[in-house]
């Protein structure tokens, strides 16, 4: 493992993952009980949830990250094409190519594009055989959403507000060519991914209180989450290299699934009133 790859990591851990903080704040927006039941309640079902993708994951590993490459493209396609669906109010029929094309970055286009850099990686994760099995079928998805990103370009004529999108969309797969494969997700991830959830959610906060607890409870969890990651080091046995994978991107599925389920679900269904 490289310098540039441990840098990668850490910037994930430490610069990354923190974005996930601010999930209470959500949760408060979307009408969790409050009071101290409601509280202690959301954080036990949030570490509930994230140790039960662990468990998962480790029983069985190929579908575990299978699994969370698919979450990922959903998660973060949705996120990219956020600021653009809120501004110019696209219909759901309008956005579902946006959505591929910016959701297909990591979980398709880095291991397409980046085959003999990502296989030891998966190797760590899921062993040898589960790797180029899931390496080969990525590599079947990518001339189909490599289309899809072309038809896009002609999108962006008729809605022209998905310009920025599909640019910034160029942009990190130049990266992604270019770089190693942990570098340019630690680069999407940080300064794209984390930094524009951390900026809307933060923006929507309208309240002085609010804002001053969600800004503490991120700092908290933040913590939490280092020192979770510390204890994992302390008590695992193998290789640096193989700790940092696996801490890194189990952590980031389990972690995963509950942001998904408030931000990208419970979140969007109650801004579409379809929630009391």
């Amino acid at each position: 493992m490289t310098s540039w790859d441990l840098a990668a990591i850490a910037a994930v851990l430490l610069i990354g993952v923190p974005h996930g903080g601010l999930d209470g704040a959500v949760a408060r927006r979307i009408g969790w009980p409050k009071g101290l039941v409601g509280y202690i309640g959301f954080h036990l079902s949030y570490i509930a949830l994230a140790a039960l993708v662990v468990w998962l994951w480790w029983q069985w590993p190929v579908p575990g990250l299978a699994g969370f490459l698919l979450i990922s493209a959903l998660h973060f396609g949705s996120s990219d094409i956020a600021l653009t669906q809120s501004a110019t109010a696209q219909k759901a029929s309008h956005q579902w190519l946006p959505l591929i094309a910016h959701g297909g970055l990591v979980s398709i286009a880095i291991p397409s594009l980046q085959p003999i850099a990502v296989q030891p990686l998966f190797t760590i994760l899921v062993g040898d055989v589960g790797a180029a099995m899931l390496i080969e079928t990525i590599g079947m998805l990518f001339l189909p959403w490599l289309l899809s990103c072309l038809i896009y370009c002609v999108y962006v004529i008729i809605y022209p507000a998905w310009r920025t999108p599909l640019l910034n969309l160029v942009v990190l797969l130049m990266l992604v060519f270019l770089l190693p494969p942990l570098t340019s997700f630690a680069l999407y991830f940080c300064l794209w991914h984390s930094r524009s959830h951390i900026l809307r959610i933060w923006y929507s906060l309208k309240d002085e209180r609010e804002r001053r607890q969600s800004f503490i409870e991120a700092i908290l969890y933040s913590v939490i989450a280092w020192m979770a990651a510390l204890v994992f080091f302390t008590l695992f046995q193998g290789s640096l290299s193989t700790a940092l994978i696996q801490l890194t991107f189990i952590g980031l599925a389990a972690l995963t699934v509950p942001h998904m389920l408030l931000v990208d679900l419970a979140d969007k269904l109650k801004q579409q009133r379809l929630l009391p």
